[in-house]
This record gives C-alpha cells, structure tokens and sequence, in this order.
C-alpha cells in the first residue's frame, strides 16, 4: 500500500485518506475513486488527492475486520457490520465475559494496523453490551499480516461469553440479638436484586442463631431438599469471620462440606469464605454484600451463576484490580419492581432553519390549540414514562416561556448549533441519575404522535426485557420516536455533530423491534408548508 499525494487524472482505483466535499458532491475517507468520480473533482478544479493506492495482496480495511472477527470461535456473540474498518462484537445472552490476555497481546503484537480490544475478564454483561471490537488502523492490511493474525485465532477460544445458568440459591442468615431483623429483610431484597440480574431468584429463606451448629444443622437441610437446578447455599453471618475457625467455616465442615479459603484479595469483600458440601457452593458473604455496590462477593457469586466452578486458586488471582474502594454503583434495579424503566428525552433545541425567514418557528406554531412545544411535551407527560426531560438551545427563554407549570426539567444545550448529537447527550446526561433502562428519544416536532402512541413503544420495550430497540415505523418504513436501551449509552455519548442514532442502531448488533402506529412516525414540520399540511397554524415569530 502506497500512501501519498496523487495526481487526478492518474487517481481511478485510489482510496481516499481523508474525506473530501466538493460543490457538487461529497466523499468519505476510503472512498474508492472511479472515473466520474474523478471528472467530479476535475470540475471542481483539484489536481492532487491525498490517497492510497492498494497493492495486489492488500485486503480493504472493512473486509480485513470481517475476516478478524469470522475467524474466532466464540459463543453467545453477534457481529456487527464492517464499517471504517471496525467490527463490534455484542452479548446475545446474560453471563460472564472471558477472554484469553495471552492471546490477546499476541494478536495486537503482530502488527500496529490490527488491533483488538475488549472488556477485561470476568466483566458482567447483558444482552446486546459491547463486549469487544476489531480495528483496522490503515485503509488496507496485506494479506500476510492477515493470515497470520487469522491463523493466530481459529484454534484459539479468543473470548466468549458465558451464559448465567439457573441456580437454586438459598440464603442462611445467623441472627444475634443486636441485628435488626430490618438489616436481613434489606439483605435478603438486595440479594434478590443481586441474582435478578443474573437471571435467578431466590428460592428460599432461613433465620438461624449464629451459632455452628444451628447453622450447620440448616445447611443440612437444604442439602436434602430435592431441586431441579445446582444448589448454590448463601450465608450471611451476624457477625464478621475472623478466623477459619469461626462459626461459618466450621459450620461447612460440620455438615460434611470443606472450606476452599477464608478471605480474598477483594476490597471491599475480603472478609469471604468460599465452600463446598458436595458439588454444592456455599458462599460466606462479606458485610459489604449488604450494599448493592460491587464488592468481592460478586465476582464470585457471577462466576458460580455462569458454570465456573472457582477454586482457592482462582481466589488469590484476583488481587490485580482487586481494589474497588471507588467503585460506582452496580446497575441494579434500584425498585422492587424488574419492569424495565423509560425515561424520555424530548428534542427541541433546533434552530428551525428551514422554516424560511418568514415561517416563525416550528416548535412555536399552533396545533390542537397550543403551541407544539407544549402539545409534545404534554404527550410525553401522559404517557407511561417514569420522566422526561425537555432539551432547549435556540430561542431557550420562548420554550421556557412556552412550557411554564408542566413538571418536567427543561435542560439547556448551550452547543445547540453542533447538531442533534449534542442535545441528545445532554438529554441522556439529565436523566442518567435516574438510571432508566432505555430512553425514549422523542423529536418535538412531529404533531401527530400521541401518548398512546408512545405506550405502544414502551410496552414493546419492557415485554422484550429493556435489552432491544424499539423504533415506531409507518407501513414498515422506519421512522420517530424510538427508544435505546442503556447498553447503548456509551456509544450514544460519543457521536457528534449532526448525527441522530440511526446508523448506530443499524450498527449496534442489537435486535431491533419495529412497531407500526402510522402516518404519525413519519410526519414532522420542518418547513412551512409542512406545518401547513399537517394542520397547524404557523406561528407569527
């Protein structure tokens, strides 16, 4: 591959380094050149490009990433398109995501085009999370690089991701008289909360003294119940172990089971005690396991869920990246209720430039009685959604003034003019306190959507588990509103300029629900006779 500056006239084949715009058309970086794409910018007057030109064994940049990702054997992962010489690979399952580091740092050390990055090992993910990606850092790679970096993957397990397994899970809780009952009652729900993301429950409950051989008698009695899935025995201590010695380790051994360790290099989480009685796993949990934030207990209880079977060994390897004293909040369902939460993002900080000089503002002209702003506001507001949060920029004080006494935060974009990309950050920033499970991206200026409407979305979200897209469409063809599940959010945060979801829906790997409400997700007033044609009055200013 040959990089540089090159006449036109010899440009035909070529790809483009950097994108160009001209008068009359547009080209993106890696842009094939042909021959009326060069009389173009022979029109526009350019003499030289910036390009490569491929050598005979060179594999174009989107095609060398397929290659990268088809070669690896993995489970329970879906690829994404090829584009800009990136492949994303995402979850189709709940579980445990592994991934062999040697492999890993072999592969990135063949060559600087190819390069592989993913989530550290271990890491909890859902169904649709990014869990790695494929970039190809020049516009081609040869063909040597490839076949090495290829044959590098197919016989290895690169990563995979590990499904949570059904589990009977019991929990113990030793009780002494300076324990509140309320401490176990929260213990027993932020457990339930714990596993629910796991995709298991809590099969049952036991109150016991903190003693070992009132303990020791209740490990035995759930060892003789008849389940249909692995046990897993959970025992959260009155009081902390100490010692191997202590009620917890040595009510396993008195039931017939033995202690694996007592103590991790986990922080918060040291303070564990891992067993077995039989194939049966009891896990003595720390006193952080308490609080929903992620402590040592986790990484042990998710391995378990997922089929792993830790050993002490394991245990002591988890030093590195142990110290979790800062860590954030887990993503657990902060109600007793797991219905997927959604929270509305409504769109109006355009500047409306299509109205004409004339037009006055879109948002501003007259539907149903009132100014449009507030008609979709007041949609949002009746729908089912936990929240919404309005986005304003241009003419903020009108909008404000406009949506007077309606309880919803108005959020100001002060980067309105960069595009939709930065209203929808800032939309998803204000509602990130709430934690919603997706966010319904409405567009304020489309007067035929309803509240109804919008429940039909949200209900197709939460029936499929808050994981997937839910985009309304008008005989098929796509259209507004649509709601993005969480997983997206990252990606989300980083698009820029004029740029809407859309490409990153068609990219995410995610499945995508279509749901049909009519005209209605297909009409916005963007101009004048828009606003005409879809029955509103325009607005003076």
């Amino acid at each position: 591959m040959k990089f540089g500056e090159f006449s036109v006239d010899d440009a035909d084949g070529l790809a483009l380094a950097c994108a160009l715009k001209l008068p009359a058309a547009a080209f993106s970086k890696g842009h094939i050149l042909r021959p009326d794409d060069i009389a173009r910018l022979q029109q526009a007057g350019l003499r030289q490009v910036t390009a490569v030109r491929l050598d005979n064994d060179d594999v174009s940049e989107d095609q060398a990433a397929l290659m990268l990702a088809r070669s690896v054997s993995s489970q329970h992962v879906k690829l994404s398109e090829a584009t800009t010489g990136r492949v994303n690979i995402h979850a189709t399952v709940k579980g445990i995501f592994t991934v062999d580091k040697a492999t890993v740092d072999r592969l990135n050390a063949i060559d600087p085009s190819i390069t592989f990055a993913c989530l550290a090992d271990h890491a909890r993910v859902g169904i649709g999370a990014m869990i790695a990606t494929f970039k190809i850092i020049p516009l081609a790679v040869s063909r040597s690089v490839l076949n090495e970096a290829c044959a590098l993957l197919r016989p290895a397990t690169l990563f995979n991701v590990m499904p949570f397994e059904e589990h009977s899970v019991s929990l113990i809780a030793t009780e002494l008289a300076q324990l509140k009952s309320s401490v176990i009652d929260k213990t027993a729900r932020i457990l339930d909360r714990r596993l629910a993301m796991c995709g298991n429950h809590l099969a049952r409950e036991f109150r016991v003294a903190h003693s070992v051989s009132t303990l020791s008698e209740a490990l035995l009695e759930i060892m003789a119940i008849a389940d249909s899935a692995p046990k897993l025995i959970i025992v959260f201590g009155a009081s902390a172990v100490i010692d191997d010695n202590d009620v917890i380790p040595a009510a396993i051994r008195e039931a017939g089971g033995h202690v694996l360790r007592v103590g991790m290099p986990v922080d918060p989480g040291n303070l564990m005690v891992l067993g077995q009685i039989g194939i049966c796993y009891v896990i003595g949990a720390p006193g952080c396991a308490r609080s929903p934030k992620e402590n040592g207990f986790d990484w042990i209880l998710e391995r378990i869920l997922a089929g792993e079977r830790p050993d002490a060994e394991d245990v002591a390897r988890m030093g590195v990246g142990g110290l979790l004293m800062e860590a954030q909040m887990r993503q657990l369902p902060r109600q007793a209720s797991l219905t997927p939460k959604v929270a509305i993002v409504l769109l109006a900080a355009g500047m409306a430039t299509r109205m004409g000089v004339d037009g006055g503002h879109k948002l501003l002209a007259e539907f149903d009685g009132m100014p449009l702003i507030r008609r979709s506001a007041l949609v949002a507001q009746n729908s089912n959604a936990a929240s919404t949060v309005v986005v304003v920029g241009h003419r903020e004080g009108d909008m404000r003034a406009v949506l007077s006494g309606l309880p919803m935060r108005l959020i100001a974009n002060p980067e309105y003019a960069s595009g939709v990309a930065s209203s929808l950050g800032a939309g998803l920033a204000a509602v990130a306190d709430e934690d919603p499970d997706g966010v319904l991206v409405m567009l304020a200026d489309m007067p035929r959507v309803t509240s109804d409407d919008l429940n039909r979305l949200i209900s197709a979200f939460q029936c499929a588990g808050g994981s997937s897209v839910v985009r309304a469409v008008s005989k098929g063809k796509r259209g507004n509103p649509v709601i993005l599940p969480r997983s997206l959010n990252d990606a989300i945060f980083r698009l820029e300029g004029d740029v809407g979801a859309r490409h990153l829906i068609e990219t995410s790997g995610l499945a995508v629900i279509d749901v049909e409400i009519g005209a209605a997700a297909s009409i916005d007033v963007d101009t004048l006779e828009a606003v005409i044609a879809a029955g509103g009055k325009p607005a003076k200013v």
